[in-house]
């Protein structure tokens, strides 16, 4: 049986790093093994579902490079591939599984449940519940008959066990004495997850489920519905769930937890692929962490990936994306770029602007983590000065070295003939010289004074791409700014 998969998210919020490494996790299973991958969208929790959570889900799915061969908006039998779009067929599966007897309308109230479960409690026994409290055949036939309102639990076949072999963390079985005897059909007629996920898994043909191990306890009721529909169960593999830097599943309190936030500052949908298939999974040959989503398509193999937790480093994917980032043509890099500086400025670069942006960006590329740090360093170039950095100005020009400083090199950049890195180079470095700074103390000043910050691309070039009478109106300027102070 050729292999199909799916990824089945819910848009009640925006696409989550741990959804978008099962996701990941799907499509090379599917690409690996010539298979489909499906993606579906579990909506039946229509009041915090919205179009706004699934175009960011779509959106960012094709961002990261994951097409999906059938589901929602290609081709397909079934449908939108929504699920409030099948509520009668989950209905249909419902009551023709009561039925078949393998399922029962159930009038046992909330309050009477928690009696149940808190005997059961009381004399040690377990508190799943197992249909004991519903009413006989008749006086179901006469409620039934009068209009009452019902819902529909699945019947758990007792006394038994559920065994299956999951691709990542082996043979696992569950005690049905365990499992609740579960709702599939709310009294409004709208399904649970359990009964939607199960009947379009069927429908569908799906041969491997793979998602979180928060669903882990889920799968017992999935395979004994698949059985109770007459279909095969099929293979499931749960994945660790994302953990912070404190060993705490990953959340808002680490950070930002949506693709979308990650896309906006800069990361590229190449380096987020690499970084998150090496969440459970070694991507690489022989320790090498960079391999591009071709190349992980060919080696991905489900059963070697890591059932223990995988923590989300935020260092390490700044790390991955700088070496994406150093990789790329300088003309890549430049088309990236270039739409952030220009809003930046509120306006188009002129040419004197374009060469100045060719030139300084291999520079600023070299020492590139996010794309987003790009045009803070570089703003100064293209424009007058609009202030300093309130910690640069403190940091270093509040020492005695600074007007030492920038009186020499105003000096020694005056007297620069050819207007080039070597020569300012050397000018600079001989006013070091005479006045006896060391290179921190007498550079960062001349670089707070230029750029307004002491992060910005290399000095030297910086100058000179700058020009002499800039150069030296902004340290006149920064001179005039510490004799005020």
């Amino acid at each position: 049986m050729s292999v199909r998969v799916r990824f089945a998210p819910s848009p009640t919020g925006f696409l989550h790093v741990g959804a978008a490494r099962t996701a990941l996790y799907n499509y090379l299973f599917a690409r690996g093994n010539g298979g489909t991958f499906i993606l579906r969208s579990d909506d039946t929790d229509t009041a915090r579902s919205s179009a706004e959570y699934q175009d960011d889900i779509l959106e960012h799915l094709r961002w990261l490079g994951l097409d999906w061969d059938e589901g929602i908006g290609t081709d397909g039998n079934h449908g939108s591939y929504r699920q409030s779009d099948r509520f009668d067929r989950y209905a249909e599966v419902a009551h023709d599984l009561v039925r078949k007897g393998k399922a029962y309308y159930s009038f046992v109230t909330p309050e009477e449940l928690d009696g149940f479960k808190k005997a059961a409690r009381d004399a040690g026994t377990s508190p799943a519940y197992d249909g004991s409290l519903e009413p006989t055949q008749g006086e179901v036939a006469r409620r039934l008959a009068d209009g009452e309102t019902v819902v529909i639990r699945f019947a758990i076949p007792r006394p038994g066990t559920t065994t299956f072999t999951d691709v990542v963390r082996g043979e696992t079985t569950f005690d049905h004495s365990q499992v609740d005897d579960f709702v599939i059909l709310r009294s409004d007629g709208s399904p649970t997850y359990h009964l939607a996920s199960t009947v379009d898994d069927v429908d569908y043909g799906i041969t491997h489920v793979i998602r979180g191990e928060d669903l882990l306890s889920s799968t017992p009721k999935h395979i004994l519905l698949t059985e109770a529909m007459g279909a095969e169960p099929a293979t499931y593999a749960h994945l660790s769930l994302l953990m912070g830097p404190d060993g705490k599943k990953l959340s808002k309190r680490h950070g930002d937890t949506a693709i979308a936030a990650y896309r906006t500052a800069g990361y590229l949908p190449d380096a987020m692929d690499n970084y998150l298939a090496l969440l459970g999974w070694a991507a690489g040959e022989d320790d090498d962490d960079i391999a591009a989503l071709d190349e992980m398509v060919e080696r991905f193999d489900l059963s070697t990936v890591s059932k223990n937790a995988a923590v989300f480093d935020v260092k390490k994917l700044d790390w991955m994306n700088g070496v994406y980032i150093r990789t790329m043509s300088d003309e890549d890099f430049a088309d990236l770029t270039l739409p952030d500086l220009e809003a930046a400025l509120g306006r188009g670069l002129d040419a004197a602007d374009e060469e100045r942006f060719r030139a300084i960006l291999p520079l600023v590329k070299e020492r590139t983590k996010v794309l987003s740090d790009v045009v803070p360093q570089i703003l100064f170039l293209f424009g007058p000065l609009d202030g300093y950095d309130d910690a640069s100005w403190q940091k270093v020009m509040e020492g005695p070295e600074a007007p030492v400083a920038l009186a020499g090199a105003r000096v020694a950049l005056s007297d620069v003939e050819d207007w080039t890195t070597e020569s300012i180079d050397g000018a600079l470095r001989r006013m070091l010289e005479v006045e006896e700074l060391s290179a921190r103390k007498g550079f960062q000043p001349i670089r707070v004074a230029i750029s307004g910050s002491v992060v910005s691309p290399p000095l030297f070039e910086s100058i000179e791409i700058l020009g002499r009478d800039e150069t030296i109106q902004r340290i006149d300027t920064a001179i005039d700014e510490l004799g005020t102070n």
